[in-house]
């Protein structure tokens, strides 16, 4: 695969294992607001999506939203966003493509401030130029809006760069920008969910990932 590809990560549900942060931090703040507090398993659906909008589903309406984000951050920007594990062989997947894809990056809907934290803590910095992420008043927290502007800051040509995602606006933000998507569905998202949202490739396991974008990407990408 050339060299001038460039890889968009996620990292929710893609690099990390993120449930136990996420989802306790969503019950914190529902216990807040003296809303019914779900399980962790029954919140696993709001991995993913940006946040405000599984809110505003979770509360029935927009009213309290934004307090209920206000308190989720209380507990994610402390304890929560450490509350995460990196899945296995990704340090090792990541430093295998770093050898014939020199620009590797993070673009999550999760805010920047939160993102690279989280890449720092778990030692995965030194494998991405630079963590793209929504800013704190919800800017960029769409995927679409978020990889236009990652492709605008780098200068990439879109038809020669992939967004790695496990849900299905990881793929329709890759669509919107005219870039190719492979799913994995190691992550939160399903096989359904990423078949109808157009991916290209399906991918069970970080290493399947490396053997994609090594063997067949190019030609998906080529297709675009």
């Amino acid at each position: 695969m050339p060299t001038e590809t460039a890889l968009f990560f996620d990292l929710d549900g893609t690099l990390t294992d993120p449930k136990p942060g996420i989802t306790g931090s969503i019950q914190y703040a529902l216990a807040k607001l003296d809303r019914p507090v779900p399980s962790q398993d029954e919140l696993a659906w709001c991995i993913g999506p940006p946040l405000r909008a599984s809110f505003v589903i979770l509360l029935g309406g927009e009213e309290h939203a934004d307090r209920a984000v206000a308190f989720y951050r209380e507990r994610f920007g402390d304890v929560g966003l450490f509350e995460n594990s990196v899945y296995p062989d990704i340090a090792a997947v990541l430093a295998a493509l770093g050898q014939s894809h020199p620009r590797i990056f993070v673009a999550t809907s999760k805010p920047h401030v939160f993102a690279k934290r989280i890449v720092e803590h778990f030692g995965l910095a030194g494998h991405f130029e630079h963590v793209f992420g929504s800013e704190l008043d919800g800017t960029r927290v769409q995927k679409a809006d978020l990889l236009a502007y990652a492709l605008e800051q780098t200068g990439i040509d879109p038809s020669r760069a992939l967004m790695i995602g496990d849900r299905s606006h990881d793929v329709l933000g890759a669509k919107a920008n005219g870039m190719d998507a492979v799913g994995v569905t190691y992550g939160y998202g399903s096989r359904e969910e990423l078949i109808a949202a157009g991916a290209k490739h399906l991918c069970a396991s970080p290493h399947a990932v490396l053997d994609t974008i090594k063997t067949n990407v190019v030609t998906a990408v080529n297709l675009s």
